[in-house]
């Protein structure tokens, strides 16, 4: 699923009318022009059936009111890119046959502390509007939402055709919820928990699983810190003969890992649990043939998880190898002289996610031995400021070299040339993701001393296809008049530490058409600079500025002038609310329906202003040093 799908529309199609009821002119002075309803019936039949894009529906949706309202008839999935930007009750209003639905709430930065604990994003709002309204719902895709037991439990009872759960990054629930699901939803194919943050209740729900023959296709569940049933896992892995993708948390140890593979040949997906030897092995015991057991799933062509890694074991995934087109060792901290006997097999792999500890070395034998790498990211196990770092721009520019399909890379170091970055957009033209995060701010290039502005200059210019970029380093307003004169194509866009004065801001609002997402913070950018994007803030789903120069009055005209927005204001510390110059941090996206009714008990008084919506928050976590956060969701922040 896109990060940067548009929200259908859920205002309304044209008000042309499709009345007509005669052909004036030449022709058959006879001929009648058809219904309404044979208009709508032959809309139906012939068009909408085969539209499976969002983009197209949206479209179609906007042609006139007919087609609105049959589009709205005849779409079964939905996805909402911000679960404010729209009420429960308009959706269900409007669309009556929906069978999916993928909802997101919180913005990214709640990864990060950067919100107050209890913004909102609850997915209980959303649940009642849709158990009335979707009894025959068969999947939920849920993001930085907050779900509670009650929630789960409520789900299980009102879709009882419920085949896919899958929450990514939620909150508010635990084991207890995850009992019932597995013991309610009997259709359950897809149940899917990706770095949520899920409460040990001390409760045993892999065996509530029903005693008989499954229909499980997934079953992650890798973010869960807690022991699981390990008989009851293996005997819910033997009677679910679907299985494809299973990934274990780091409870699970090789042994057990091993047991499990035995029983299910047939996965072609797995995180592995912690890859080590959790039990106490008695003096003289021989370990289970592990290599025999990778060399039996034949299918498997993704591997991650390696939680908590004993390198000896590396060499029993050697069979599977060749056939890999994903792993991720995010979590291993493996040098490059353990990296190598295992990428040098790695010749179909398409997607590779590694820790810095590999450096240059081990990504250099990534691009000599991964010539059809697509994506590829690499974490730091350290996040120094004033560190050397075991990976620079020798690495990347051996990816560049090696991997010239390279299509999205996510790259930390602590030093960076533009003679690098210049020669992956060069080698490399298809990126549609580049983000380069040098740690430490205003980071020149450390050969010539120069900005990076040339490097990432030529990204925006030779990498046609680029919709998302994340900038860093020291930046000056040259890097963004490039952005904006070249990024035509840019959907998501993060800086940080970056730009001398407000003209960098207004270059990128004023150049860049098809912006969805905006994340600035520590920037020098302005009132003068946030009013440069009147014009466009409508198309946004969302710009977030934190601190930055934009001061409380320039939040309040841009609600002033701009009633279909809501501006919220956050404010780190509560004893700064009224003397600070400058907003901690400002969040504005778009809606269609009044202010939400669930705004922080952290506010701190009423909002001064009319707009949509102005709110003042104290989030009680101020932040002090310079660190790098991990994301629950595969990614990382710069957080000073």
């Amino acid at each position: 699923m896109s990060e940067d799908e548009e929200l259908p529309d859920l205002v309304g199609g044209s008000t042309r009318s499709s009345n007509s009821t005669a052909v004036s002119g030449g022709g058959d002075q006879n001929y009648v022009s058809p219904s309404p309803d044979q208009v709508l019936e032959n809309v139906i039949e012939n068009v909408l059936y085969f539209l499976t894009s969002r983009h197209d529906r949206n479209a179609a949706s906007l042609v006139c009111k007919s087609w609105y309202h049959a589009e709205a008839l005849t779409r079964s999935e939905l996805f909402i890119g911000n679960c404010y930007s729209v009420s429960p009750c308009r959706v269900t209003n409007r669309f009556k046959l929906i069978k999916a639905i993928a909802i997101k709430g919180k913005p990214r930065f709640s990864d990060f502390s950067l919100l107050p604990p209890d913004w909102g994003a609850h997915f209980a709002p959303w649940l009642r509007a849709m158990a009335v309204s979707y009894r025959a719902l068969e999947k939920v895709y849920l993001k930085r939402m907050c779900v509670s037991d009650e929630d789960l439990a409520i789900a299980a009872h009102s879709f009882p055709i419920l085949k896919e759960l899958v929450l990514v990054c939620c909150e508010g629930f635990g084991t207890d919820g995850l009992a019932i699901v597995a013991r309610e939803c009997r259709h359950i194919r897809v149940l899917e928990l990706v770095d949520s943050d899920i409460t040990d209740d001390e409760v045993d729900w892999i065996s509530c699983f029903p005693d008989d023959v499954t229909c499980l296709e997934s079953l992650i569940f890798d973010c869960v810190e807690s022991p699981i049933n390990f008989e009851a896992l293996e005997r819910l892995v033997a009677r679910s003969p679907s299985l494809k993708k299973l990934r274990l948390n780091s409870y699970i140890s090789i042994r057990q890992l091993y047991c499990l593979m035995i029983r299910a040949p047939q996965l072609t997906h797995l995180g592995t649990g912690s890859f080590s030897t959790l039990e106490i092995v008695a003096q003289g015991e021989q370990e289970p043939d592990y290599i025999s057991a990778f060399a039996a799933c034949k299918s498997l062509i993704c591997l991650s998880g390696f939680k908590d890694i004993n390198p000896e074991y590396l060499s029993a995934i050697y069979p599977v190898c060749g056939n890999l087109t994903s792993l991720n060792l995010s979590y291993a901290n493996i040098s490059a002289e353990q990296l190598k006997p295992v990428i040098c097999q790695c010749h179909k792999l398409q997607t590779f996610w590694a820790l810095d500890s590999v450096s240059d070395e081990g990504l250099q034998a990534v691009s000599a031995a991964c010539k059809d790498l697509r994506e590829l990211r690499v974490f730091p196990v350290e996040a120094l400021e004033d560190a050397e770092g075991p990976v620079s721009e020798v690495g990347l520019l051996a990816i560049s070299e090696g991997c010239r399909k390279l299509q999205s890379i996510l790259y930390f170091c602590q030093r960076m040339t533009n003679a690098a970055v210049v020669a992956m957009s060069k080698n490399c033209p298809d990126l549609v993701v580049f983000r380069l995060c040098i740690m430490g701010r205003h980071r020149p290039d450390h050969v010539t001393g120069e900005p990076m502005d040339e490097g990432f200059g030529a990204i925006v210019k030779n990498c046609k296809k680029l919709t998302r970029l994340a900038v860093s380093g020291l930046l000056t307003d040259r890097a963004f008049n490039y952005i904006g004169q070249y990024g035509k194509l840019l959907r998501t866009l993060s800086v940080a530490f970056a730009g001398n004065t407000d003209l960098g801001l207004k270059y990128l609002l004023e150049g860049c058409p098809k912006l969805l997402k905006l994340e600035i913070r520590d920037s020098p950018f302005g009132d003068s600079a946030l009013f440069a994007g009147l014009h466009h803030y409508y198309n946004m789903r969302f710009m977030w500025l934190s601190s930055c120069k934009v001061t409380r009055h320039g939040c309040e005209e841009v609600a002033r002038q701009l009633p279909g927005l809501v501006v919220e204001v956050i404010a780190l510390n509560e004893e700064d609310k009224e003397t600070n110059e400058y907003v901690d941090t400002m969040y504005l996206y778009r809606s269609l329906d009044r202010p939400r009714a669930d705004a922080p008990r952290m506010m701190v008084r009423p909002p001064l202003i009319v707009g949509k919506a102005l709110y003042k928050y104290k989030a009680g976590l101020p932040l002090a040093g310079l660190k790098i956060s991990r994301s629950p969701c595969g990614s990382m922040y710069l957080s000073s």
